[in-house]
């Protein structure tokens, strides 16, 4: 517990103490980047991984020392490389993304080949000239998310399929934003 009372040696020197401020600089930025609990990556104009934190090594299984100077293939789904690729250069082309704002859920690889469901943002990294020189990602594991929407999304074609054999009509999408009682036909239930 701090107080704002001086520790007797303080007294004795004829000094108060002062609250530590809090630097943020380079140091600190590193440590954060390298210790956060999100995983974080930076990979440049090419794709090649110049950076991978901890949270990174836990999320797909790649140590940094093999991870960095490999190829961003290394987590994406031999299936996804060529629209990752398209995608990538039209990026560093333009200069332009709107994953910088906007969340992307994608599946992803595991080290050990399981599949992954990931969800992140970019930020574009730019030299002195406003040339974009590679990307950082902040990758979070959206996978028990992902698996209990898909789970949702089954169950509910199942109750649709049981309403149907039932003969009952599911309801729409519009109908289930209706205020109780007042069903497509207009009626007071």
């Amino acid at each position: 517990m701090t107080t704002d009372t001086p520790s007797p040696e303080s007294e004795t020197r004829g000094e108060e103490q002062q609250p530590r401020r809090l630097h943020v600089g380079d140091e600190l930025l590193a440590r954060l980047l390298r210790t956060m609990a999100d995983a974080a990556l930076i990979a440049d104009r090419e794709g090649e991984i110049v950076f991978w934190n901890e949270a990174a090594e836990r999320l797909f299984g790649w140590p940094a020392t093999e991870a960095v100077g490999a190829n961003l293939d290394l987590i994406i789904p031999e299936r996804l490389r060529q629209r990752h690729w398209d995608g990538w250069q039209t990026v560093m082309r333009t200069g332009e993304t709107r994953y910088g704002e906007q969340l992307l859920e994608v599946p992803a690889a595991h080290r050990d080949g399981r599949r992954l469901s990931i969800a992140f943002t970019v930020s574009l990294l730019t030299d002195a000239d406003g040339a974009v020189s590679g990307v950082a990602a902040v990758i979070r594991d959206d996978t028990e998310r992902w698996q209990q929407r898909r789970e949702a999304r089954a169950e509910l074609v199942a109750l649709r399929a049981a309403l149907d054999a039932a003969g009952v009509d599911a309801p729409s999408a519009e109908g289930a934003d209706a205020a109780p009682g007042t069903g497509s036909s207009g009626s007071a239930g």
